[in-house]
């Protein structure tokens, strides 16, 4: 059984609003939002000013969707999702535990309603002077547009993370999972929490999570990269990953190897790469070897929202990871959760899983 804290997330929270609207209001925020970053490319300089304006655009945007249509708000952000995943599975009350920083506002405390119903342990900064991280999330005939404002979410600092209350969150749990997105905004508070994993034999686990990130912080992710006990992410960041490398190879299998076998900072255990494919076998590499799992056949027609389903996937792997069930068991969890939420709009869950 896992205990309570065992498991412990950080990342960039976000609320995401969810409704289905009209092709009008869709439309008319697509032309103000393309027109305001038209006028102010040439001066996106982060100044307060433009990040107020740009906010300002953004919770019109929310306003309005609230006061027009049915909206749902869900506590999202991709390390978010993943803990709120391996909650569900788990259930058992605050046996994950969560940190990212919101704003003091009406989202915020949205935000933390809605992951302590998920009986998440959430422990946010809360910034004074930023808005809390949103995502509308825009349904037209089915087909979703997405509209972040990360805002808050980039305003985590290490000092929160070294205040007792929150390093006891870190002290308690075995098991860490962070997005590589986090990498933007507090690689520090990473790189305490990877020593601490390392220096008292607990499993640090990481995601790739986009190409960007693998380009662009580069030296950010390797820096990290020795002290993670798994890796995840999927074909197109793996092959993105391999080119910065100069790997010379897009071989899924051949790169999911590599990254199992780049040097760690301690030896107790192997790395093990986690690689998802879409509908094709998530592939696993660990101590040298390669296993691949087919993942759960969908029909078309039942498929309602892909997005999430990258972070499903992790969260039900490590719901079974930390009761300390063998590879094959985290896939199959992996597999299961990812098949739930994409049957459903938004990273969102029927009451009980029924994983046995």
């Amino acid at each position: 059984m896992a205990q309570e804290g065992i498991l412990l997330g950080m990342g960039n929270p976000l609320l995401d609003i969810s409704s289905v609207v009209d092709d009008d209001f869709l439309n008319k925020y697509r032309v103000k939002l393309l027109k305001w970053i038209r006028q102010n490319i040439p001066r996106l300089d982060r100044s307060q000013k433009l990040v107020n304006a740009y906010s300002s655009l953004f919770y019109r945007l929310y306003d309005e969707m609230a006061s027009k249509y049915n909206v749902e708000y869900i506590a999202g952000g991709a390390t978010q999702n993943s803990i709120r995943v391996a909650q569900w599975m788990l259930q058992i009350p605050g046996a994950t535990s969560y940190i990212g920083c919101i704003g003091k506002d009406k989202f915020g405390e949205e935000m933390k309603k809605n992951s302590k119903l998920a009986g998440v342990n959430v422990h946010y900064y809360e910034d004074e002077s930023a808005s809390t991280g949103t995502c509308a999330v825009c349904v037209v005939g089915g087909e979703r547009s997405l509209v972040a404002n990360l805002s808050a979410a980039n305003c985590y600092k290490s000092e929160h993370l070294k205040k007792p209350e929150n390093w006891a969150l870190v002290e308690k749990a075995k098991y860490f999972y962070i997005a590589g997105f986090f990498l933007t905004v507090s690689p520090d508070s990473i790189q305490l929490v990877a020593e601490h994993a390392a220096a008292n034999n607990k499993v640090f686990m990481m995601n790739l999570s986009a190409p960007f990130i693998c380009e662009f912080f580069k030296d950010a992710l390797e820096k990290v990269l020795p002290y993670m006990d798994y890796i995840f992410g999927n074909e197109t960041e793996a092959r993105t990953f391999s080119k910065v490398q100069g790997w010379e190879t897009d071989d899924v299998e051949e790169i999911a190897l590599k990254l199992s076998q780049w040097p760690k900072a301690s030896e107790i255990r192997k790395r093990t790469a986690v690689i998802t494919q879409g509908a094709d076998p998530v592939v696993v590499a660990q101590d040298g070897k390669l296993k691949k799992f087919p993942v759960i056949v969908l029909p078309k027609d039942k498929l309602v929202d892909t997005n999430g389903a990258g972070d499903a996937f992790v969260g039900g792997f490590l719901s079974q990871l930390v009761q300390e069930k063998p590879i094959e068991e985290c896939v199959r969890a992996g597999c299961y959760t990812s098949h739930v939420i994409i049957q459903r709009s938004g990273c969102t869950y029927p009451e009980k899983p029924e994983f046995n």
